[in-house]
């Protein structure tokens, strides 16, 4: 499932996946509060998660469950920026993340390792 979540979507994404199934007036009041939307503002993005297929609404109570998971949204989101600023290299994108902070020994063996069992 290739589902594009824009920014303002992935704040209700991730009271979902944070704090689990909520209602759409749960979510609405906790974004009200959180950010100012109103409860239109909320019902719209809810909505247009359902038609992504991003969520599921379960009744009673037009409860919000998420089916896309954190873990493949962030896949999907790295693949996207991977390719659109370095051509689809993860080499180049390693190569300025570390060019510009310094990491620990430590760190350097967790990805000596990471990529070993990658590899």
């Amino acid at each position: 499932m290739d589902v594009k979540i824009q920014d303002s979507e992935l704040r209700i994404m991730n009271i979902l996946w944070n704090e689990g199934d909520k209602t759409a007036k749960e979510l609405s009041e906790i974004l009200g509060q959180e950010v100012g939307w109103n409860s239109n503002t909320t019902y719209t993005l809810i909505k247009r998660l359902i038609a992504k297929g991003a969520i599921e609404r379960r009744e009673p109570k037009f409860i919000c469950h998420p089916i896309l998971s954190k873990k493949k949204n962030q896949k999907a989101e790295t693949e996207q920026f991977i390719q659109k600023l370095y051509d689809g290299s993860a080499d180049m994108l390693f190569a300025a993340l570390l060019s510009d902070h310094k990491i620990s020994d430590q760190q350097i063996e967790e990805l000596k390792r990471y990529i070993a069992e990658r590899s």
